[in-house]
């Protein structure tokens, strides 16, 4: 095979030898521009290829055209309007709906910071947050057709999160170069923290390692040959490690839950140095074979398709990413076409000259043709498979493709790469651990991580903590206690695992318990509006309200955009008497996430009480709208229109609110009570005894049957189900069921 233009041009520019730098954790690196002094032409080409231009601050250049006459691009699933306008030299994208008399609401406002994307196919926007977070915002600058806006990935659905997701380390680590963090910020399940000077863009020490030691060699004069041997020369590694240098970014297996990769626990996320193995890194997991994932074609995933290919896997690592491509320079289109072909002509000059293909022949469009891809749909790219037999409809417009729980892949997840690990230890524990991390295979590995934990015993209790995750994922809230409870005894102070203890005790009815814990969390990171959160409901739920509503309002003073919080305080509020603050927590609530049905639905009920029907009707259509599927919010609304005397109405919604969950104590309940109005005493019963069955002590069903079956005489049957109902918690109950009892009683005497 011959050799490739990227190799030469490496072997010409220096003859280092096959020093391979020891795995260690990344240390200060330098600027890329200290690397153009000596390497101009390289520098200057490599600026113009795409991981050079792979991050940015945001420029005129980089917005969509027209900025001071801004098109409204409108999300016809999530029925949302978005702009992207410019302000004093500042960029910003604004969101608004629209009510039925057509005014605005729910608008929300972000500057727009960074630009993730080179343009050759696509632009996302990004906004820095005032705790140094980073978010992805919802639309994106697509190439095709010109020059269009759609929704970013992941975002092309009636419910997503809009200007609220996070960008994690993981994601930055492959769109830009390592930003400058101190020592352990970076850590798998750390909080992502950016420092305020981001690099800007993939620089050379991502392909060739850290540069600081070799510029210090330069400066001290040292030998060349000592100088040399502080760089990492990729051309001089094995083909093996030479691979990874590009796998580390671009061996995706999916994007999709799985999960395709994991970080190891004792690596941070910006410490991959080239030249040391990938696996010493992050472990890729795939699919298992024949479970319908073997053809799936993503954004990412050039290494990883190609890998699949015959002329890879009969090279014998011959052929990498760099035989066809010079990381430093990016032919134009045409020549490009010539020089691919040419590196296919190198092994297939037979075939080539074969009646099958004419001379001048251009082997990628038949054999890599560019594909739209599965989880980017407005992006195509070229498909590094290289086969015979193509798909059809390689560019057909496709719809975004999101996973519920019941479409979501449930099965085995395979490792991928390493294909072996040589350590027994990381086998068992990373291998079980993929089963449960994203829960594809948790029936089968829950088993199979405790089995590992009794093996191998690890030092780190990071998989402990996984394993009691994964417990409290399974509804096995005592286990997981426990196993939080072990942890912390040997580390009191595992953050992660006092979280997911106060989270497992306060969901299993311990609200005292759980705020003890998590005010040992909270002192370990106060800023935590995850663990705030958590400790509000954890104090209003034992009694302390002022204390949980002054704390959710200061997790909203950390970050005023959270909807989940906002919903909580305005529970918190209602209840306490003070409904005008509660509207306005429900209306932030929604204003921050317009998709947020429960929120529709609580606020509809507090506007009910308040006697404004009209609106709460249309937040109850709107929530129901939003979760078809959920029965809680079929049955809010069924109770609202029952209080307005809009039976026939209500009664549907409770027939979608069974249909749903079969076993949906409540609604049976008030099936019951509205078949009872009708005086269909028998059929209420009926209802009444499937509630019961769902929830046996269930007070009000309880009295609901009591009352049918005295309306049918059978007294004794009547009498009994309103003894247990007499002794209910809910004073109400007990009042109705007493005074119904000595009606009962009453012709005896």
């Amino acid at each position: 095979m011959r050799i490739s233009y990227f190799l030469t041009f490496l072997i010409t520019l220096t003859s280092c030898s096959n020093h391979q730098p020891a795995p260690a954790q990344v240390s200060t690196t330098i600027d890329p521009k200290v690397c153009a002094t000596c390497h101009a032409a390289q520098a200057k080409t490599y600026q113009a290829t795409g991981m050079g231009r792979s991050f940015s601050n945001a420029t005129l250049e980089q917005m969509p055209s027209n900025l001071d006459k801004p098109a409204t691009f409108y999300h016809k699933l999530s029925d949302r309007y978005y702009q992207i306008t410019r302000r004093d030299g500042r960029f910003f994208m604004r969101r608004h709906q629209l009510t039925p008399e057509g005014r605005e609401e729910n608008v929300v406002e972000a500057e727009i910071h960074y630009v993730v994307g080179s343009g050759n196919h696509s632009r996302t926007y990004l906004t820095r947050t005032s705790d140094n977070h980073l978010l992805q915002l919802p639309v994106s600058w697509y190439s095709e057709n010109g020059g269009t806006l759609a929704m970013s990935p992941g975002y092309d659905t009636p419910n997503h999160q809009d200007f609220r997701r996070k960008v994690a380390f993981n994601c930055m680590s492959c769109h830009n170069a390592y930003p400058q963090l101190a020592p352990g910020k970076d850590l798998p399940g750390n909080e992502p923290i950016y420092p305020t000077n981001m690099p800007q863009g993939i620089d050379c020490q991502r392909c060739h390692g850290n540069g600081r030691a070799h510029v210090e060699a330069l400066q001290k004069g040292l030998p060349v040959a000592e100088v040399k041997r502080t760089i990492v020369n990729p051309v001089h590694l094995s083909s093996e490690r030479q691979m990874e240098v590009c796998m580390q970014c671009h061996l995706e297996t999916t994007s999709f839950e799985l999960p395709g990769a994991i970080q190891r626990y004792d690596r941070s996320v910006f410490s991959y140095q080239p030249g040391e193995p990938l696996g010493d890194h992050q472990l890729h997991f795939d699919h298992a074979p024949g479970t319908g994932h073997d053809g799936k074609f993503e954004i990412a995933s050039a290494a990883y398709r190609l890998r699949q290919s015959a002329c890879f896997l009969k090279s014998s690592g011959k052929l990498s990413c760099t035989t066809c491509h010079n990381p430093h320079n990016i032919p134009p289109r045409d020549a490009a076409q010539t020089h691919y072909t040419e590196v296919c002509r190198s092994c297939h000059s037979t075939a080539l000259a074969s009646a099958k293909h004419k001379p001048q022949a251009n082997c990628t469009s038949c054999h890599m043709p560019k594909r739209r891809t599965d989880d980017v749909i407005h992006v195509a790219v070229t498909d590094h498979k290289i086969q015979r037999k193509l798909p059809a409809d390689l560019l057909a417009v496709k719809t975004e493709r999101h996973e519920t729980e019941a479409q979501a892949y449930r099965g085995e997840v395979k490792l991928y790469y390493p294909p072996t690990l040589t350590s027994v230890a990381d086998n068992d524990l990373y291998v079980a651990l993929a089963q449960v991390a994203q829960k594809s295979n948790l029936t089968k590995g829950v088993p199979q991580l405790e089995a590992a934990l009794r093996t191998h015993s690890p030092q780190t209790s990071h998989f402990q903590v996984d394993l009691a995750a994964a417990y409290s994922q399974q509804g096995e809230l005592q286990k997981a206690i426990a196993k939080y409870q072990e942890i912390l005894q040997r580390q009191p102070n595992l953050l992660k695992a006092q979280r997911g203890l106060g989270s497992a005790l306060l969901r299993n009815g311990d609200a005292t318990r759980a705020s003890a814990i998590l005010e040992q969390a909270r002192t370990q990171d106060p800023r935590d509006t995850a663990t705030l959160h958590e400790l509000g409901r954890a104090y209003y739920q034992s009694g302390r309200r002022a204390e949980a509503i002054a704390l959710l309002q200061s997790a909203l003073a950390i970050d005023p955009a959270l909807p989940e919080v906002y919903d909580s305080l305005a529970n918190m509020l209602g209840e306490s008497g003070n409904a005008s603050e509660a509207i306005k927590a429900y209306r932030e609530a929604i204003r921050h996430q317009p998709d947020f049905a429960l929120a529709h639905s609580n606020l509809a009920n507090l506007l009910l009480l308040q006697g404004d029907m009209p609106e709460a009707d249309r937040l109850f259509k709107k929530s129901v709208t939003l979760d078809s599927e959920n029965p809680r919010t079929r049955l809010a609304y069924a109770m609202a229109l029952a209080r307005t005397s809009r039976f026939p109405e209500s009664e549907e919604q409770i027939k979608q609110a069974i249909r749903i969950q079969p076993q949906f104590a409540e609604a049976l309940e008030m099936q019951g009570s509205l078949l009872a109005r009708r005086g269909q005493w028998l059929p209420a019963a009926q209802s009444y005894r499937q509630a019961l069955q769902a929830q046996p002590r269930f007070g009000r069903a309880l009295l609901g049957l009591g009352t049918a079956l005295a309306a049918t005489g059978d007294l004794v049957g009547a009498k009994s189900n309103l003894l247990q109902a007499a002794v209910d918690a809910d004073a109400s109950i007990r009042q109705e069921a007493t005074e119904l009892l000595r009606e009962i009683e009453a012709p005896r005497r």
